[in-house]
């Protein structure tokens, strides 16, 4: 199972991974240096606490992630909206768009999405 709690520098290095993998972890150390500015040590050891994890893995000097970042975020995503709006979709919409107002796209996107939803249904 993969812990899904990742603090804001693991997610940015998931990011990374998930950019150029699969990676070498030498690359990958290279790509750090220059993006985030850390040290090789640094690097690695964010990669182990990942791979520990179960978020990526580190085979042969190859890593990878071990489940696509669309699905990651949908995880949290489905996991915010159980544990802060009780499961309720609306009521986490309703919350977000009271403090963000769409833009029309993005209300037509919506809609779309939702009558979509409702012809498959």
């Amino acid at each position: 199972m993969i812990d899904m709690e990742l603090g804001a520098v693991q997610l940015r290095f998931a990011d990374i991974v998930w950019e150029h993998e699969p990676v070498a972890s030498g690359d990958l150390v290279k790509i750090c240096e220059k993006e985030l500015k850390w040290k090789k040590p640094t690097t690695y050891t964010v990669l182990r606490k990942l791979c520990e994890k179960g978020l990526l893995q580190n085979e042969n000097g190859i890593v990878t992630t071990r489940i696509p970042r669309e699905k990651f975020y949908s995880i949290r995503s489905e996991r915010i909206v159980e544990d802060s709006y009780q499961g309720s979709l609306p009521a986490f919409v309703a919350s977000f768009i009271s403090r963000k107002e769409l833009t029309p796209e993005e209300a037509e996107q919506i809609q779309k999405m939702i009558d979509a939803f409702k012809k498959e249904n």
